[in-house]
C-alpha cells in the first residue's frame, strides 16, 4: 500500500516543523508539504492532492474553516479529507468546520500517537476520530448548530434498519461494536454504512453523524 500523504497547515512554524518530523518518521506515512495561511493551504491541497490535511482553524489570510469549505465543495479536491487542529475543544468553530465538510478534528495538545492514529482513521473515510471524542463532542456541536438552520441532508429513502445503524454511528460505536449491538456481520454493517454514505451524499462517517443530529434522529444528551 502506498503512504498516506498529508499537507500541515498552521500558521505557526515550530508546530508545523514538529508536525512534519513526527509524520516523516512513521512508516506509512509522509508529509508533501506545508502551508502558513489557509490561502496556502488551499492551493497546495489543489497542486499535490494530499490524502489528509491538517488544518488549523485561525490562520491569516483566510481561517481554516474557509479553507475547509473550498477544499470540499471542488470536484478537484474531492479526494482530500480535512482533519482540523484546535486549541479549543468546545469552540463553535469546528462544528462549522464539520459542517463545511471536515472529516474530523483533533486538539493539538493530544499525544503524538492520537495524532498519527486520527490521521490513519481519517485517512480511511472513518471521520471523527475515537468513539470517547465523538461521544463527548458532537452533541455540543449540535446544540451550536445556528436556530432554524436548514439541516444538510434529510433522511427520505433511509430503511429503518440504516436510520437504526445512523442513530449508533452518531453515538459513537464503531463499526464492531455496531455488529455487536445489532447482531450482525461486519459485511451487513458495512454495506448499511455504503448505503447511507450514498443517500445521504456524505463524504464520509463525520458528515453521517452531523446529518444524524441535524435531521433530529438523535438528540443531544442534556446535562
Amino acid at each position: 500500500m502506498s503512504d498516506i500523504r498529508v499537507l500541515v497547515a498552521d500558521d505557526q512554524a515550530l508546530l508545523r516543523g514538529s508536525f512534519r518530523v513526527l509524520i516523516d518518521t512513521t512508516p506509512g506515512l509522509v508529509t508533501v508539504g506545508e502551508a502558513a495561511d489557509g490561502v496556502e493551504a488551499v492551493e497546495l491541497a489543489r497542486r499535490d492532492r494530499p490524502d489528509v490535511v491538517l488544518m488549523d482553524v485561525r490562520m491569516p489570510r483566510l481561517d481554516g474553516i474557509e479553507a475547509t469549505r473550498q477544499l470540499c465543495a471542488s470536484a478537484e479536491t474531492a479526494g482530500v479529507r480535512v482533519l482540523i487542529l484546535t486549541m479549543f475543544d468546545l469552540d463553535d468553530s469546528v462544528y462549522a468546520a464539520l459542517r463545511a465538510g471536515a472529516s474530523g478534528f483533533l486538539l493539538k495538545d493530544v499525544p503524538p500517537t492520537e495524532l498519527l492514529q486520527a490521521i490513519k482513521v481519517v485517512a480511511a473515510g472513518e471521520g471523527l476520530l475515537a468513539p470517547s471524542i465523538t461521544r463527548r463532542l458532537i452533541a455540543e456541536f449540535a446544540r451550536l448548530a445556528e436556530p432554524g438552520q436548514s439541516p444538510l441532508h434529510g433522511l427520505d429513502g433511509v430503511t429503518d434498519r440504516e436510520r437504526e445503524v445512523l442513530a449508533l454511528i452518531a453515538r459513537g460505536l464503531s463499526n464492531k461494536e455496531i455488529c455487536d449491538h445489532l447482531h450482525v456481520g461486519h459485511g451487513t454493517v458495512k454495506t448499511h454504512i455504503g448505503h447511507l454514505l450514498a443517500k445521504l451524499q456524505a463524504r464520509d462517517r463525520a458528515q453521517l453523524v452531523i446529518a444524524a443530529y441535524e435531521s433530529g434522529l438523535v438528540q443531544p444528551r442534556r446535562r
